[in-house]
């Protein structure tokens, strides 16, 4: 935070003259830069809404009107003047302050929002309840970054627009994917509809219409007609969200408070849905963000003064995958790849810029994903989904009715499986095991090191029928004790003489499990078993473990539905009458490092050496 950076109250905020208000943007700004330059985090998209988060707060009476920001990580200013600011600089730190809206930090974050386009349904939820419950509050959707190119907006606003409720939609175009309003006239015109005193205007004229006899109602609608033919010819955006029953006002300048404050005073005098329509500049006011504001979008740690990174690792998994998948398409011309909105993260970026033909980015829209992918797949070709693990959960119907059911032969890889660092429970990796493990026919690879993602990517592409998934973590490796070279076969077996307990695992924490039995070699003896094809697994592991007297299974992932759960089903199946024991995850994990999310699983190489020696 910037020295002799205090943060105002609301009520003090709303008397400030311009000037102040600038220099308070100014403050929040240098608050935002420096922190997310040590911490990382989403930079750009908040620098981007700092005037309009101000707008929002001197407009809106927090908690008693509610706002849901959608994507959440919009939300940095919003946290900053809400009671958050001493403990900013721990941003997305373990004890910090999160990355996204959190109820249980403060009753101002009213909806967890960590996934895209889910706002405007929580919203109108909201403000329904409000309705029912005769509370007299508005609530505001704050939507942007991509949000929109997800079906679950446009099915939020086709219900909301049906109600009656104090539902403002502000659309945070950063990115002018709505048409733009052009000319002299549409500004102008723009500018009238955007004033309070114009609601009210419209109001009066409407009341005064009804009350004269006779030609009273016919008037008013030809009056209405015109206005409409008006605003379709000068408009290009506004038409779409009023046939979806919003009122439309905009576009505004969302930097300048002072026009967005008029916006949404008027919007809240109608008592109806509106949408809000708000312009932009992402990464506002640091000029390597705006140069660069994708790049700038999520970033890890950088140098405030010229915006380069600390530190460059492409020794990862995700990588590593762009590169595989690019020498694996130079072979072969049937391979796409596929991210939805999501190329740098998941290193698809490489792909991308060898065949751009071939790659699809389909925006915040995992579900489409995968019924395009399985169309693809259907058309002959082979089509490689990019995807993080906790969003892929968006697009489990699409798996199972538009894929599995039909033997499509599509590959899923899923990057950020397991414990994801920094930031929190809607990013964990933790469930994807647990999920297609319900879907017939999904076979489910796990490497452990960068080297072996590149066997089990072909394995996946050519040797799997219908859904192929290839999980691995964010990051790089674990620290393997002893050195490993994967091969084809299905699993890896590691016996030891003497031993009574075997220890089962597969991905990254199979490094763990080496290093712990290799520490206890001496004095517990302890078997590992490394799967590398976890669904389906196969039958032989278990002839091995039935021998065992004791069996544990390590697991980075739900313990609930997972891959441990299945192993112990067949082992009883097999009469095994020993011990078995899973470790895995029970329940959400928060923002952690992943040091700490292991070792809360009991992941680490010493809680997995305890549960060796000792056990339950």
């Amino acid at each position: 935070m910037p020295d002799n950076f205090n943060i105002p109250p609301i009520a003090e905020i709303r008397r400030m003259a311009p000037g102040e208000l600038d220099a308070l943007c100014a403050q929040l700004r240098c608050a935002l830069i420096e922190t997310v330059a040590a911490t990382g985090g989403h930079l750009s998209s908040n620098l981007g809404v700092v005037e309009l988060t101000l707008a929002l707060h001197m407009t809106f009476d927090l908690p008693h009107d509610q706002i849901v920001w959608d994507v959440g990580h919009q939300c940095y200013v919003h946290k900053l003047l809400t009671g958050r600011a001493e403990k900013f600089s721990c941003l997305r730190h373990e004890g910090g302050v999160s990355g996204f809206p959190k109820p249980s930090e403060s009753e101002t974050d009213v909806f967890v929002t960590g996934h895209s386009s889910t706002a405007i349904s929580a919203a109108n939820g909201l403000a329904k309840a409000k309705e029912l419950t005769g509370d007299d509050g508005y609530v505001a959707a704050v939507v942007g970054d991509g949000a929109m190119t997800g079906g679950l907006a446009y099915e939020g606003l086709s219900n909301a627009g049906r109600s009656e409720d104090r539902l403002i939609v502000v659309l945070n175009d950063n990115r002018m994917s709505i048409n733009r309003n052009v000319g002299f006239i549409a500004r102008h015109l723009a500018k009238l509809r955007n004033q309070s005193r114009y609601v009210r205007l419209k109001k009066r004229l409407k009341s005064v219409f009804l009350r004269l006899p006779l030609i009273g109602k016919p008037l008013l609608g030809f009056v209405s007609n015109m206005k409409d033919r008006l605003k379709r010819t000068v408009y290009q955006s506004s038409t779409y969200f009023e046939e979806m029953g919003f009122y439309y006002m905009g576009p505004v300048d969302g930097h300048n408070i002072r026009e967005t404050c008029e916006a949404l005073a008027a919007a809240k005098l109608l008592n109806r849905p509106v949408l809000v329509h708000v312009l932009t500049v992402k990464g506002k006011g640091y000029e390597a963000a705006e140069q660069n504001p994708d790049t700038f979008h999520g970033v890890a740690g950088f140098d405030p003064e010229t915006g380069e990174p600390l530190e460059a690792n492409c020794d990862t998994f995700s990588c590593a995958f762009g590169k595989y998948l690019t020498n694996l398409a130079e072979q072969d011309p049937k391979i796409c790849g596929m991210t939805a909105a999501m190329q740098g993260g998941t290193g698809i970026g490489a792909f991308a810029a060898a065949f751009p033909a071939r790659f699809f980015d389909v925006g915040i829209a995992e579900a489409h994903a995968v019924t395009f992918s399985s169309g693809l797949a259907q058309g002959g070709m082979i089509p490689v989904f990019a995807v993080y693990s906790s969003f892929l959960q968006r697009a489990y119907d699409q798996l199972l009715n538009d894929a599995a059911i039909i033997g499509s032969h599509i590959v899923l890889a899923v990057d950020r499986a397991g414990v994801v660092p920094e930031d929190g429970e809607t990013h964990q990796g933790l469930f994807d095991v647990a999920f297609l493990y319900t879907i017939p026919g999904v076979t489910i690879y796990a490497p452990a090191t960068i080297p072996e993602l590149e066997l089990r990517l072909k394995q996946a592409v050519y040797d799997a029928k219908g859904i192929a998934a290839v999980r691995y973590p964010k990051g790089g490796e674990l620290p393997m004790p002893v050195p490993y070279v994967p091969g084809y076969q299905p699993f890896d077996y590691f016996p030891k003489e003497g031993a009574a307990t075997l220890a089962v695992t597969y991905g990254r924490v199979f490094a763990n499990a080496m290093t712990a039995a290799e520490e206890l070699a001496e004095s517990v003896p302890v078997s590992v078993l490394k799967l590398n094809r976890i669904r389906p697994i196969d039958p032989e592991c278990y002839d091995l473990a039935v021998n065992y007297n004791r069996v544990i299974f390590f697991e980075e992932a739900a313990e609930s539905g997972g891959a441990g759960e299945r192993f112990g089903e067949r082992l009883l199946e097999r009469g095994h009458a020993g011990r078995y024991q899973i470790v895995a995850a029970k329940g959400f994990l928060g923002v952690c490092s992943t040091e700490s999310g292991l070792r809360q699983l009991g992941l680490d190489v010493e809680n997995v050496k305890w549960q060796m020696a000792n056990g339950k």
